[in-house]
C-alpha cells in the first residue's frame, strides 16, 4: 500500500469536510470566523481524524457518518494549537508554516477563535449527518472526546507542561504529561472510531493500545525534531524546548536512544493491531509517523 497516497486522500476528504462545517466569514463575527478558518484550514497531516475514520472503516462503519465527529476532534486539536502558541503559553510565532493565529489576528481574536472552535466542535459532532450511528455509541464517543480534551487529558497535560518549565522533573512525570497532552486525544480518536462503528470491546481496547503507543512515539519524535529538525520543514520554530528549559526525552536519554524508544513503541503499536483483519494502512501509518522529518 502507498501509505502517503492514502494519507493525502484522507487529508483531502477531511479538509473538504472541515471547510463545509466551518462558518463562512461574514457578519459582525467576521474577524473571529476568519481566524477560525485560518487556523483550522492550514496545512496539517490530520492524523487524529484520520485515525478515527480508519478505525471506523475497518470495523464496518459508514465513514461519511463518522466524518462530523472526526472534524470535531480536529477542531478541538486546532483550538489547542492556537492557545498553545499564545504569548501566555509557548509564545510561538509560527504554526504549520504560517504566522501563528495571534500574530496574524491579534491575541484577543486568537483566544476567541480557539474558544469558538471548541464550541463548534461539539455542535459539529452532534449535527444531523450522523443518522447511521447508534445514539448510545455517539453519546459514548462524544463523552470520551470531552474527557480526553479536558483537565484529565489534553488540558491537564498542558498545565503539567507549563508548570515543569525551569524545573527538574523525572521520566515518569514526563511520560504522564505527554500521555495526557498529546496522547489522550490520539487515543480518543482511535477508540472513538471503533465505538462509532459499534465494534466489540476487544477492538476498542486494542485501538487504544495502538494509539497510546504511537501517541507517545509521536511526541518523542517531536522532541527529537526540536533538536535535530529544520524550522523550514517543520513549519514552526525549533529549539524552543531548550529555550524554555523544558525536560524532554532527548534531555533524559539523548537523541539516538530516544529514536530507538520511538521505534520500540511503534513496534508494540503494530503488534496490537492483530485483532483487526484489515490493518495494512494503520501499520504503515505507524511506521511513517515514527520516521517522519516534520
Amino acid at each position: 500500500m502507498d501509505v502517503k497516497k492514502r494519507m493525502r486522500e484522507y487529508a483531502d476528504e477531511i479538509n473538504a469536510a472541515m471547510d463545509r462545517y466551518l462558518p463562512e466569514a461574514a457578519g459582525p463575527q467576521k474577524s473571529v470566523i476568519e481566524a477560525m478558518r485560518y487556523s483550522a484550514l492550514a496545512g496539517s497531516k490530520r492524523i487524529r481524524p484520520m485515525l478515527m475514520l480508519e478505525f471506523a472503516r475497518i470495523c464496518g462503519a459508514d465513514c461519511e457518518a463518522v466524518m462530523p465527529v472526526a472534524c470535531a476532534e480536529e477542531m478541538i486539536h486546532t483550538y489547542s494549537l492556537i492557545h498553545d502558541d499564545l504569548p501566555c503559553m509557548d509564545n510561538d510565532d509560527m504554526r504549520r508554516g504560517k504566522p501563528s493565529c495571534h500574530v496574524k489576528f491579534g491575541e484577543a481574536t486568537a483566544l476567541l477563535a480557539g474558544d469558538a472552535l471548541l464550541s463548534l466542535a461539539f455542535e459539529t459532532a452532534l449535527c444531523d449527518n450522523i443518522h447511521a450511528i447508534k445514539p448510545v455509541n455517539l453519546i459514548n464517543a462524544v463523552q470520551l472526546l470531552a474527557e480526553a480534551s479536558g483537565y484529565s487529558g489534553m488540558v491537564g497535560g498542558q498545565i503539567m507542561d507549563l508548570e515543569s518549565e525551569g524545573r527538574k522533573t523525572n521520566i515518569d512525570t514526563l511520560e504522564s504529561m505527554h500521555r495526557k497532552k498529546t496522547g489522550a486525544m490520539i487515543v480518543a480518536a482511535a477508540k472513538m472510531g471503533c465505538i462509532l462503528a459499534d465494534a466489540p470491546k476487544a477492538k476498542v481496547d486494542a485501538a487504544g493500545v495502538f494509539a497510546a503507543n504511537i501517541g507517545l512515539a509521536f511526541q518523542i519524535v517531536d522532541d527529537c525534531l526540536d533538536v535535530a529538525g529544520s524550522s523550514v520543514s517543520l513549519g514552526k520554530p525549533v529549539g524552543s524546548d531548550a529555550e524554555n528549559n523544558k525536560s524532554t526525552y532527548v534531555t533524559f536519554y539523548g537523541l539516538e536512544k530516544s529514536k530507538d524508544l520511538a521505534k520500540q513503541l511503534t513496534s508494540e503499536a503494530v503488534k496490537s493491531l492483530s485483532v483487526f483483519d484489515d490493518r495494512e494502512f494503520l501499520s504503515g501509518l505507524a511506521g511513517f509517523l515514527c520516521s517522519r522529518d516534520r
